[in-house]
Parts: C-alpha cells; sequence; structure tokens
C-alpha cells in the first residue's frame, strides 16, 4: 500500500487525470448507455454532463488528501475561502463577461444581427455548479501539480488542453446550436481553443492570488456569461465562428499579459 502511495506522489498529475477522465467519461457513458441501446440517440435534454463534473471534484480532492494528507486538505479549503485578494482582481475575474459581450456586440453589428447577446438570466446557475465542481481539481490540485518543473505558461496551456478535451463527451451539445451537425468538429476545434486560453488566464490569476475561489469567479465569468448572453437564435455554423472570435479575443488577452507579467 505504502508502495502505492508513492508511486501516485511521483505520478499525481498523471493519476489525478487518469482519474478525472475515467469517472466523467465512465460516469457519461453510463447514463447515456441506455438510450444509445435503445437507438434514441443522444440529446441535448440528456442528463449526462452533471456527472461529468464529478471527475475533476472528485479527483482533485482524492490527490489533495494523498499528495498532502490533512494539511492538504485544510491547506485546498483555506485556497477555497481566500477572498481578501483586492477588489482589482476581482474585477479582473469578471472581465470575460465584458469580453464576451464585447464579441457579441461587433459580431451583431459587423457580422449579422443573429448574434445579438440574448439575457437568459436563469442561465448563471448552469455556470455557477460547473465552475465551483471543476476548479476543485482543476485549480485546486492540477496546476499546481502540473507547475511543478515547468514554468505558470505551460502548465496552464497543457492544463487547458486537457481540459479543453474532457469536455469533448458533452460538447456538441453545448450552446443555443448543438448538436451542430456537420459543423461539430469546428465547433468542437474553437471550444478547447477557447478553453486553453481560458485555463491561461485562470491560472494567471491563480498565481496573483492564490485563491481558488477568484478562479472559480473567473469561470464563472466566462461559463455563466456564455449561457447568459449566448445568442439564442444562431445556425451551427454561426455558433462555431462566434465560438471562434471569442477563441481569438481569449489569445489576445493572454498574449499581452504573457508578454508584460510573469505568466511564462
Amino acid at each position: 500500500m505504502r508502495s502505492l502511495q508513492a508511486s501516485i506522489r511521483r505520478h499525481s498529475a498523471l493519476t489525478y487525470f487518469l482519474a478525472t477522465f475515467t469517472i466523467s467519461w465512465g460516469g457519461a457513458f453510463l447514463v447515456a448507455a441506455p438510450h444509445l441501446l435503445a437507438h434514441h440517440g443522444i440529446t441535448q435534454s440528456d442528463a449526462f454532463a452533471p456527472v461529468m463534473l464529478l471527475g475533476p471534484s472528485l479527483s482533485g480532492i482524492g490527490m489533495v488528501g494523498i499528495a498532502g494528507g490533512r494539511a492538504g486538505l485544510r491547506g485546498l479549503l483555506a485556497r477555497m475561502a481566500r477572498w481578501r485578494v483586492g477588489a482589482r482582481w476581482y474585477a479582473v475575474a469578471l472581465i470575460l463577461l465584458v469580453l464576451i459581450l464585447l464579441v457579441l456586440l461587433s459580431m451583431r453589428a459587423l457580422v449579422s444581427a443573429a448574434f445579438a447577446p440574448n439575457l437568459f438570466a436563469i442561465g448563471i446557475v448552469f455556470g455557477l455548479v460547473p465552475a465551483f465542481l471543476e476548479e476543485i481539481g482543476c485549480t485546486g490540485f492540477a496546476f499546481p501539480a502540473l507547475s511543478t518543473g515547468r514554468g505558470a505558461l505551460s502548465a496552464g496551456l497543457l492544463l487547458g488542453v486537457l481540459w479543453g478535451l474532457w469536455h469533448l463527451p458533452v460538447v456538441d451539445h453545448l450552446g443555443a446550436a448543438g448538436p451542430h451537425g456537420a459543423y461539430a468538429v469546428p465547433f468542437a476545434v474553437a471550444f478547447v481553443s477557447a478553453m486553453t486560453a481560458l485555463r491561461a488566464l485562470i491560472s494567471w490569476l491563480y498565481i496573483r492570488t492564490e485563491s481558488v475561489l477568484l478562479a472559480q469567479l473567473m469561470h464563472l465569468s466566462s461559463t455563466g456569461s456564455l449561457v447568459v448572453l449566448g445568442p439564442a437564435h444562431v445556425s451551427p455554423a454561426q455558433e462555431a465562428l462566434w465560438y471562434g472570435v471569442y477563441a481569438g479575443a481569449l489569445w489576445f488577452v493572454v498574449v499581452l499579459i504573457a508578454t508584460q507579467s510573469r505568466l511564462r
């Protein structure tokens, strides 16, 4: 048992991702399997997305406990409760709401009225739960583990790619136009690109504040705004396009910050 724990600690990041993908994808498959076996297909209303959230949260708590014991778990709770970080960092965490609004307003003016922002206020709930649970694992454990031996930017980008790929079982059912039919691959590429850039920004915010709470808030400001403001009547092609533009805007911010700060 001790040798197994020692091996897990040596390969803690790999163990975290194996556990996360197994729990999340395995849980999604178990929920979706009855529909697939009955040849009903998977629809947007199928509720397997919430099951996926168990992966990063349970794996994150488990790995923090294995790697750091009770002290590690107390430290995780302290980082999740760290709210005294200065008002400017709260403004930074919420800036993605403004960025999404600017993208949509610009696209409405320059491309099509179909990109007009929606106002689905209750959608904030759909962003709140993923933001809280996913960041327990992603920021609470995975980013610090990946940062060992590599720079913050490379750790954030690696985590971002893996985090983006983690969404694949549900990615075609996200947004107003899902499933996206012939545009499923372009939408998935745009989505993963956006999530990778977002993860780099969350990682930068975390190394500045050491607050998982602020990471959760920035996650919420993106995911919640995508649900609340996302245009309701776009076609699959239009949704892939606007997610791609949002990804480009996020990457612009990442490059700007990387050249001006210690996110390297």
